[in-house]
């Protein structure tokens, strides 16, 4: 299993597949690359796919320390790029590997071909925070209605029905299972102290913003605030999708996805 080592040593594990230019796939927060399971196959018939899992989780090291960012979580991307031999790489972030992939695009221009911004923000500073009931909703003491919550965050009801009907029990959006306490609570406040807004008019790269239009864990209306704030970007809406549209709507999203990276057409 190939490991990247950033800047302070940490181990970071990434993966390969498929052949063609490179996309890098960042996943959301307190989640390994497994978040891209249900369609990264898709994108690897058309590039040579980069999944890594961040520091924290999966099998990248877990330091208990004050290295977690969305800033540094980026340097941690160009740690593996450079290790796997990539300059120059799509970038397409979703959640809170969408605020990674905006201090990316900031920070090194040069190596980023073409963004997606999926079902992200730029940070609580200027964009538009969940309201207190799905707030409510995270913080109940009992941890099955805590996942349970976040599942009908991600998806829609019926799509969950049919899922569990069929014998589903596991969801790879739901976060990591094997991480220690410490990482998810450096997950989640290197989340929350995100602020990209200055970098977002340095951003070069053209630009897809996607969201699902029934997104509540992540509100829709972050998604223009992103596309007017951007130097060249376009935003398209997943009609019905909460915020895993990229599975649940993957027939939409996955060809809207790969068009733009394919050709700019979105």
């Amino acid at each position: 299993m190939p490991h990247a080592y950033a800047p302070d040593g940490t181990a970071l594990h990434y993966e390969l597949r498929g052949s063609g230019e490179p996309l890098v796939l960042l996943s959301g927060q307190s989640n390994s690359r497994h978040w891209w399971d249900p369609v990264v196959e898709d994108f690897a018939a058309a590039f040579t796919v980069v999944t890594l899992d961040w520091r924290g989780t999966g099998d990248s090291d877990r330091p208990d320390s004050d290295s977690y960012s969305t800033r540094g979580f980026a340097d941690d991307v160009a740690a593996v790029l450079d290790d796997a031999g990539i300059g120059r790489a799509h970038v397409y972030g979703t959640s809170m590997g969408g605020r990674v992939a905006q201090w990316f695009a900031a920070e090194f221009p040069e190596r980023v071909g073409r963004l997606v911004l999926g079902c992200t923000s730029p940070g609580a500073p200027h964009g538009v925070e969940r309201g207190p009931e799905v707030r409510r909703a995270l913080a109940q003491g009992d941890p099955e209605a805590v996942r349970r919550a976040l599942l009908e965050l991600m998806y829609t009801p019926a799509w969950i029905a049919a899922q569990e009907e069929g014998g589903r029990r596991e969801f790879g959006t739901l976060g990591d299972p094997s991480m220690p306490a410490h990482a998810r609570r450096r997950h989640l406040r290197a989340s929350a102290r995100h602020d990209a807004w200055d970098a977002l008019v340095r951003i070069k790269a053209p630009t897809l913003v996607v969201h699902g239009s029934d997104d509540t864990f992540n509100p829709t209306a972050n998604a223009p605030l992103l596309a007017e704030r951007l130097p060249d970007a376009r935003m398209r809406l997943v009609p019905g999708a909460r915020h895993a549209y990229f599975e649940e709507f993957a027939e939409v999203a996955t060809p809207l996805v790969l068009g733009f990276l394919r050709d700019g057409e979105a």
